[in-house]
């Protein structure tokens, strides 16, 4: 598939109206070289892709947005229905292509394709092929846009996170899993609900693994400003583990009612992603919980290893993990956390 575009020209050969509607002015000076022109890729028009491109667009994060994908047909269908929505939408040059050349330039990459499970798959084989898959997809990014920052979204993501970021030879600030953004949206989302206050004023993090292994840092959370469990502590108010547990199995069994209700997710990953790329792209200097290399933080050594962490980040990618202070219980679980990871990516053979 060749790589398709709005066009300003009508007709066979084209008449170029952008030069004929349009007269210029006297004692023009070419646009300014400090004006930035910023340019996005999606990689994979699957139900996440999607989601995340049309909230890129809505968002108006771009003013240049490539999509990319094996299946042509869909790839141009996905395009050009997006194009139609021009004008409802901020004005952003859409472009699609199964040619990895279409993402020349890109400030960001964003990587949501990945192998389907075959029935009776084992999850190391989904793996492998995913990394087979990773093979074609990371080299011609790289070749494309050098200077781009990866976010990986494809699940497991802390693991093909870790793959992108051998396969691309980037510094590791540069390679970014989208990891447990998600996860502690849902988790403000259920303590906001518990407490009947907005989800925004609540302040807390899940880290580790994006999956079964991943932890809920409690003694980190605060609402309004307020430390829940020493603010509950001060009233005398017992609060069980067992209530917390629950709260933690909730998050991590979200995605798999939402697949089981509706087939898949995508609407919340969408926003999800996108608010990763408005930090990034913006240099909001924003704290978010992703998947970085986390080798050297909280006594995690024994090999690289990719697995969120509440990290800054901007426009240079992750400018630094910050310091939160955690409980020698939760320390303890992300040291478990990232063993699991580092077990299935010691299969790998990379």
């Amino acid at each position: 598939m060749q790589k398709s575009t709005s066009s300003s020209s009508l007709g066979p050969g084209g008449l170029d109206l952008s030069q004929t509607f349009f007269k210029s002015i006297s004692n023009t000076a070419p646009p300014s070289p400090t004006k930035r022109h910023t340019k996005i890729s999606v990689v994979g028009v699957g139900n996440v892709g999607m989601a995340i491109a049309q909230t890129i667009l809505t968002q108006d994060l771009a003013d240049e947005l490539a999509l990319v994908d094996a299946i042509s047909n869909k790839l141009r269908g996905e395009m050009l229905d997006l194009q139609h929505a021009a004008a409802f939408l901020p004005r952003t040059k859409i472009q699609a292509s199964t040619d990895y050349s279409v993402t020349s330039g890109s400030d960001l990459c964003i990587v949501t394709a990945g192998a389907r499970q075959k029935p009776g798959e084992s999850r190391l084989n989904l793996l492998q092929r995913n990394v087979a898959l990773f093979k074609s997809i990371v080299p011609p990014l790289v070749k494309y846009s050098p200077e781009t920052t990866l976010l990986i979204v494809s699940n497991p993501v802390d693991v093909l996170t870790y793959v992108a970021w051998k396969l691309s030879g980037f510094p590791a600030n540069r390679v970014i899993g989208s990891g447990t953004n998600l996860d502690s949206s849902r988790f403000r989302f259920l303590i906001a609900d518990h407490l009947d206050v907005n989800a925004q004023d609540v302040q807390a993090y899940i880290v580790g693994e994006h999956g079964d292994s991943s932890v809920a840092l409690w003694s980190g959370i605060s609402v309004g400003g307020v430390p829940v469990l020493s603010f509950l502590e001060r009233q005398e108010i017992a609060l069980e583990k067992e209530t917390l547990e629950k709260i933690h199995k909730e998050v991590v069994k979200c995605a798999y009612e939402v697949i089981s209700l509706k087939g898949y997710t995508s609407w919340a990953i969408g926003y999800s992603v996108a608010n990763l790329a408005r930090t990034i792209l913006r240099d909001q200097r924003r704290i978010h919980p992703v998947s970085v290399l986390a080798k050297g933080f909280y006594g995690i050594d024994g090999g690289d290893v990719f697995l969120s962490l509440p990290a800054q980040l901007g426009r240079s990618g992750v400018l630094g993990v910050t310091n939160v202070h955690l409980t020698d219980e939760e320390i303890e679980q992300l040291r478990n956390s990232a063993k699991t990871i580092m077990e299935v990516q010691s299969q790998l053979g990379i």
